[in-house]
C-alpha cells in the first residue's frame, strides 16, 4: 500500500507553491493580463504552468513553515509585493507611452473629444489608447514576455524566498520609478510636439499675413493631418525606448 506523510506532500508542495504566488501576482499587476476580459481562471493556469515549467531553473526553496503562521504570512506577502512590483515596472513602460499620446493629442486637440475606456475603466483619449495598443502589440511582437518570464525566474536567486521578506525593497526602491513616465513619455512625444508647434507657428504667421483667411477653419485640420502623420512615421521607432524602459526597470531582478 502506497502512503504520503506529510512531509512528503510538503516536500512536492514547496517548490510549486511560491513561485506560483509570485507569478500569479505578476499576472495580477501587469498591464496585459490583469483587464477585464481575460479570466481569472487563464491567470491561474498561466501561473501554475510557469511554476511547474521554471523548475530547473529555480533555487531550492525554504520549507514550509507551518508551525509559524506569522512567518508564512510574511513569506507569501513577500511573493505577492515582488510579483506586483515587477506588474507595476511593465506598467509603468505602458503608462509612459499613454502619457506621450496624451501629449500629442494635447498639440493635435484631439484630447477635447475624450472617451470611457472599458478595458481600464477610466477616461481616455484616441491617441493615448492607439499608442497604448500598439505598444500592446509591440510588446508580444518582440518578446517582452519572454524577457518578463526570465526576469520573474531570475528574481528568484535575486530575491530568494527568505527570512527578510521586504529586503528587496531597499535594492529595487519602487517608489522613483514614478519619474520614467514623464521622462519617456516626454522622450517619446518631443518629436511631435516639435513638428506640431512649428505647424502653429506657421498658421500664427499665416494668420498674420493673410487675415481674410479663416484659420480656424483651416488650422484644426491641418494639425491632425500633420500630428497623424507624425505618429505613422514615429511608430517604427517606439521599439527603442520600450526596449529601453523594459531593460531599465526589469534588471533590477535579474
Amino acid at each position: 500500500m502506497i502512503g504520503f506523510t506529510e512531509a512528503d506532500i510538503l516536500a512536492w508542495l514547496n517548490p510549486l507553491l511560491w513561485p506560483f504566488i509570485r507569478c500569479l501576482a505578476l499576472l495580477a499587476g501587469m498591464p496585459l493580463f490583469s483587464q477585464r476580459n481575460v479570466p481569472l481562471p487563464v491567470r491561474i493556469g498561466l501561473a501554475l504552468f510557469f511554476s511547474i515549467a521554471a523548475q530547473p531553473s529555480l533555487p531550492p526553496m525554504p520549507p514550509l513553515p507551518l508551525d509559524s503562521p506569522p512567518l508564512l504570512l510574511m513569506l507569501v506577502a513577500q511573493q505577492l509585493l515582488i510579483g506586483l512590483t515587477m506588474g507595476f515596472a511593465v506598467r509603468l513602460a505602458f503608462a509612459a507611452l499613454e502619457f506621450a499620446g496624451e501629449v500629442i493629442g494635447l498639440q493635435m486637440g484631439l484630447n477635447f473629444a475624450g472617451f470611457f475606456d472599458p478595458a481600464t475603466g477610466g477616461q481616455g483619449t484616441a491617441t493615448a489608447r492607439f499608442l497604448g495598443t500598439m505598444m500592446a502589440f509591440l510588446f508580444v511582437v518582440t518578446n517582452g514576455h519572454l524577457l518578463l518570464i526570465q526576469a520573474l525566474a531570475a528574481s528568484f536567486h535575486s530575491f530568494p524566498v527568505g527570512a527578510e521578506p521586504f529586503a528587496f525593497l531597499r535594492a529595487v526602491q519602487p517608489q522613483v520609478w514614478g519619474a520614467e513616465i514623464f521622462r519617456m513619455g516626454l522622450w517619446v512625444a518631443l518629436p511631435l510636439v516639435a513638428l506640431l508647434l512649428f505647424v502653429n507657428l506657421m498658421l500664427g504667421v499665416i494668420a498674420r499675413v493673410a487675415p481674410q483667411l479663416n484659420i480656424f477653419a483651416i488650422g484644426f485640420p491641418i494639425t491632425v493631418s500633420v500630428g497623424l502623420l507624425g505618429l505613422m512615421a514615429t511608430l517604427p521607432l517606439m521599439q527603442t525606448p520600450l526596449a529601453a524602459v523594459l531593460d531599465r526597470m526589469l534588471g533590477a531582478f535579474n
